[in-house]
């Protein structure tokens, strides 16, 4: 089983949190290492002051008692009295006289380096040097020793700074341990002082995080409010810095918003406001007018209309009814628009809406049109509501597409779905996203058949109130495919169950 690893937080908060404690951190850990890099070097440069100040001391009471030229045992003897004067210092001295290989009393005595060696021989004047010598860090120190008066009448003196020099060159070496302690008590001091110096800096970064976040919070609740429909939200803006004036934008961004809204509600109110009132005041014309062409139509039939007359009539009665038919669609668009449009809902069988409808319309017997209908599916629906939408559904088919135009019922999972598909040329695909729009029509695909542009867009909003759906499409083999999808109606009871 594989293991699931929690989930590591990623929000603003906490990567202003992990950048404060990183730039405090690298700000710690630098003042740390500038510190113990300082602190190190002055350690080490007291140290090697010290020894170069004690060494020549002690060259100082010792060197006039030597002999002249001093032997080995001489250097021996030297030596073994600077260790033992070196006390505490634990030093491990050799001597040599004209270049000679140096001689030392005590064992364990680090050996010379050949740079101090060549350094001292060169400079004639003091010098150090650190070593590494049986895993421990060492100071070699290195001085030569000159004459304070004539050579050979008083003996050797304090060192090459004054003087002639006599050849006696004094080396000694001891442990940095005390130095090494001290330097290593910076260090731990440094690791055991870094953790509580995150912790004390992680308050700090909490309060930032926060004063810097509760201004995007605002904007966040804000810009949600906005979305929710709220454009009368507005913020306070407090300071004078970049979120301040990111607040005052969004404050102007939602007045702008409210301003524009208000308008484009006023102005879609007046334009459902006209198209209704302007079909109400023709219908009563059009009622007229239609029943004036039903007159011409009975006389033009007749024959005792001269034949230019009876083609005019036959033309007038067309667009009459093509203007009523218009007038009623833009009445049931305003009631769409005003949530005003009555369902009265009935169980039904939707093989029989689509058998009625096929029949009103005398497509039942009509070669054109094929009906598939292999089972049963119960919807609770308006009945004449779903009839307008078949019969826009066929009615498209028959003028846009091409015959035959099949009419499919089938039950899929708990809902039941119609397809109307043609046998035409197919929607174009940069048409598809706008068949189901009001006063669409692709005339550059289709040609022009007098609709009003609206029975697309009144199936849509019929399916839509029956909780269903209403999509377009083409199929692979050729032509455009609707599909009416509805639910189901839920079963019945047998108590309740009428006979059908």
């Amino acid at each position: 089983m594989r293991r699931r690893w929690p989930r590591v937080p990623s929000g603003l908060r906490v990567r202003l949190v992990v950048a404060f404690l990183l730039a405090a951190a690298f700000g710690a850990l630098l003042t740390a290492g500038l510190t113990f890099y300082r602190a190190r070097a002055a350690i080490l440069d007291r140290a090697q002051e010290t020894a170069v100040a004690d060494l020549r001391t002690q060259l100082d009471s010792l060197a006039p008692d030597l002999a002249f030229p001093p032997g080995t045992e001489d250097l021996r003897g030297l030596t073994r009295e600077i260790d033992r004067a070196g006390g505490a210092r634990a030093w491990h001295a050799s001597a040599s006289y004209r270049g000679g290989e140096p001689v030392s009393a005590s064992r364990g005595t680090p050996p010379v380096p050949g740079e101090l060696r060549e350094t001292v021989q060169d400079s004639g004047r003091a010098a150090h040097q650190r070593i590494e010598h049986d895993g421990r860090s060492w100071l070699a120190l290195g001085m030569p020793v000159s004459y304070t008066g004539e050579p050979g009448n008083t003996g050797p003196g304090k060192d090459a700074d004054s003087g002639a020099l006599s050849g006696l060159t004094v080396y000694a070496a001891f442990p940095l341990d005390d130095d090494g302690a001290d330097i290593d008590a910076l260090v731990t001091a440094a690791q055991t002082g870094a953790v509580p110096a995150l912790a004390l800096a992680l308050v700090p970064a909490l309060f930032a995080a926060r004063s810097v976040l509760r201004p995007v919070r605002r904007l966040r609740h804000g810009a949600e409010r906005i979305a929710a429909g709220e454009l009368d939200t507005r913020l306070d803006a407090e300071g004078h810095d970049e979120l301040a004036d990111l607040t005052r934008s969004f404050n102007t961004m939602a007045e702008t918003l409210e301003r524009d809204a208000a308008e484009l509600r006023r102005l879609e109110s007046g334009a459902r406001r006209f198209a209704a009132d302007v079909a109400h005041e023709l219908r009563t014309p059009l009622a007229a007018m239609a029943a004036v062409t039903e007159v011409l139509d009975e006389d033009a039939a007749s024959g005792v209309l001269p034949a230019d007359t009876e083609d005019a009539v036959r033309l007038i009665s067309e667009e009459v009814r093509i203007l009523a038919r218009m007038v009623e669609d833009l009445m049931e668009v305003s009631r769409f628009d005003a949530r005003a449009a009555p369902v009265h809902r009935e169980d039904v069988d939707l093989r029989t809406l689509v058998v009625k409808t096929l029949q009103l319309r005398g497509w039942a017997h009509d070669e054109r049109v094929r009906a598939v209908l292999p089972e049963r599916a119960p919807v609770r629906a308006d009945p004449r509501r779903i009839d307008v939408v078949l019969g826009n559904l066929v009615a498209n088919a028959l003028h846009h597409g091409r015959p035959p135009v099949t009419v499919a019922v089938r039950v899929h999972q708990d809902q039941a779905e119609v397809t109307v598909a043609d046998r035409g040329p197919g929607i174009p695909e940069d048409v598809l996203p706008y068949v189901f729009e009001r006063f669409y029509k692709a005339d550059a695909a289709r040609p022009r058949t007098g609709g009003s542009g609206l029975g697309l867009a009144i199936a849509h909003e019929n399916a839509a109130l029956h909780d269903g759906s209403l999509t377009a499409a083409n199929h692979p083999a050729g032509g455009a495919v609707f599909t009416l999808t509805l639910p189901l109606a839920p079963p019945q009871d047998a108590s309740s169950r009428g006979t059908t």
